[in-house]
């Protein structure tokens, strides 16, 4: 771990895992076995950053976000190991672009999100998918690349459709779509605000 690295209270990194320069992990978060966070990254408090999970700077995670084991976020729009006059690139050949996991979000295991982009709050990228455009808010995605097949609560359990509405059949939560995602109507009183 790096010495300027700034972990919050209760905050647990497993062995062979890598925090680097200025990153900034809230309270509470765990780093699994041989993760990567890199320079500056900012990392909201409950997070899990399971085994070998790779957060390239300067992505930004919210409060509760999940990264699953072997998941990438990616940082290069335009990778290259030479200049196009064969020259080794260094950090001034490339400006780093992130990934921003909003509150609550899930990515899963060996998922690949392609900066720039921006998963919204609540969203579930399934293991596997290949993000390469922002989801939204409470949106499941899937696939290479990566579509929305369905709505997930807080719990991260699928939305039931009710009429012009979507139920959580775990909570009870009602929510409605808005713009390009959902908004939560009604939560019951023990669930979390985003």
């Amino acid at each position: 771990m790096a010495p300027d690295a700034d972990l919050g209270p209760g905050t647990r990194v497993w062995h062979l895992a890598q925090v680097r320069e200025g990153a900034r992990l809230g309270a509470d978060c765990v780093v699994g076995r041989g993760a990567y966070v890199g320079p500056g990254v900012r990392v909201g408090a409950r997070c899990k950053l399971q085994n070998a999970a790779l957060v390239y700077e300067p992505a930004e995670l919210g409060d509760g976000v999940f990264v699953g084991p072997a998941a990438v976020l990616t940082n290069d729009l335009r990778p290259r190991a030479v200049t196009p006059d064969g020259a080794l690139k260094s950090a001034a050949d490339w400006t780093a672009v992130g990934v921003v996991v909003r509150a609550g979000a899930s990515i899963g295991a060996r998922a690949v999100c392609v900066a720039p982009v921006v998963v919204g709050r609540w969203a579930m990228v399934a293991a596997g998918a290949v993000v390469t455009r922002d989801v939204a808010d409470h949106a499941l995605v899937a696939g290479v690349p990566a579509r929305r097949v369905g709505w997930v609560g807080a719990s991260g359990a699928r939305l039931v459709a009710e009429g012009e509405l979507w139920r959580c059949p775990d909570t009870g939560a009602l929510h409605r779509e808005s713009g390009d995602g959902l908004q939560v109507l009604d939560a019951p009183p023990a669930q979390v605000a985003p």
